[in-house]
């Protein structure tokens, strides 16, 4: 089994066995020891994973992380755990001062389920404040498969991975700090573009029709490209049959026509706001376009059935899973249910 059939597995694990777990020694066993072992390392093994491990911190004696992964006789990774229900932003303090007194170059906070990868790129020896990497396994992509292989006891190079999390970590603020002035451009960000394409004077009427003109190129830029970029890789598949390049969910792959990936991107800008993007989903079904939280079936948004050219539908499902048909005329007209939608998912959240 390769590593990323491991972690689709894992991922099965933790999504039958978290509601299960009462205590956080339950998900250490049922969910964080595995992940371990999946990534290589021999958790019967105590020279090289090391429960417990003391952290003194001044004055304070026989503080203890988790566990801590040796190499070379030196511990590489400290990692902190929590009960898979516990909200992960409360205790990432508690892993900066372990990391502060440890040789340890990388530290993980977990809950089993989420999985925070941190480092010092801002300030050596002092953890950052926030990770330059994390990993939900119930909604992990294969680009984070292949960022987290790095960690694999095989693979692991303390170097490359430090030069990795820098790209990544300075990529991802980049990434925010251009959405948020997609959403709400500031006036210096206006400036910098109006100059590219006029040249009279920026007045403060002027630049603001340049902010209306902003926005509406964001969102132009934001709609169409992912519409562009999975036509070329439908078009990709055509060329090379290989499984792991095919849009898939659990295992099938269905290529989607043109309006039916309209429509998951509509439903995407319209929940942008109340989800994050990466945890819309959807199914495999060749009838209808089935929209998902978290690629699970007990958090389903809505049904589109668009393959009929005069039977169009948007459907929901009640609290007794009732179907609700709404016919619709075009894509277009799923904004019509912007308010349903976003109320649907407001339930699972």
């Amino acid at each position: 089994m390769d590593f990323k059939d491991s972690i689709k597995q894992l991922a099965d694990n933790v999504e039958r066995k978290k509601d299960r777990l009462q205590t956080e020694e339950a998900t250490k066993n049922a969910l964080i020891m595995p992940f371990l072992s999946v990534l290589g390392y021999d958790v019967s093994n105590p020279t090289e994973v090391v429960p417990e491990f003391t952290c003194d911190i001044g004055t304070k004696k026989g503080e203890k992380v988790d566990y801590a992964i040796f190499r070379d006789e030196s511990p590489a990774i400290l990692i902190e755990c929590k009960h898979c229900n516990k909200d992960l932003n409360l205790h990432d303090s508690q892993l900066l001062r372990y990391y502060h007194v440890s040789k340890a170059k990388f530290g993980i906070l977990t809950n089993g389920v989420i999985y925070r990868f941190y480092t010092d790129l801002e300030a050596t020896n002092k953890m950052d404040e926030k990770p330059f990497l994390e990993i939900n396994l119930l909604d992990v992509k294969p680009p984070q498969i292949e960022e987290l292989k790095k960690f694999h006891k095989t693979c692991f190079d303390e170097n490359k991975i430090l030069s990795f999390a820098s790209e990544l970590k300075y990529t991802s603020d980049l990434k925010t700090i251009l959405n948020s002035e997609f959403d709400n451009p500031t006036r210096d960000f206006v400036k910098l573009l109006a100059k590219q394409v006029y040249s009279g004077t920026l007045t403060p009427k002027i630049l603001e029709q340049f902010t209306v003109l902003v926005k509406k190129s964001a969102l132009s830029i934001i709609s169409d490209r992912p519409k562009s970029a999975l036509n070329t890789e439908q078009k990709e598949q055509q060329k090379v049959e290989e499984p792991e390049q095919k849009e898939s969910i659990n295992g099938s792959a269905i290529q989607r026509t043109n309006e039916e990936i309209e429509a998951f991107y509509i439903v995407k800008s319209i929940l942008r706001k109340t989800i994050k993007p990466d945890r819309i989903t959807h199914g495999d079904s060749k009838r209808y376009l089935a929209i998902f939280i978290d690629n699970s079936n007990r958090k389903r948004v809505c049904r589109l059935y668009l393959n009929s050219p005069t039977n169009k539908r948007i459907t929901f499902f009640d609290e007794n899973r009732k179907k609700q048909h709404n016919k619709i005329g075009s894509v277009d007209e799923i904004y019509d249910y912007s308010e349903r939608l976003i109320n649907t998912v407001n339930k699972f959240l």
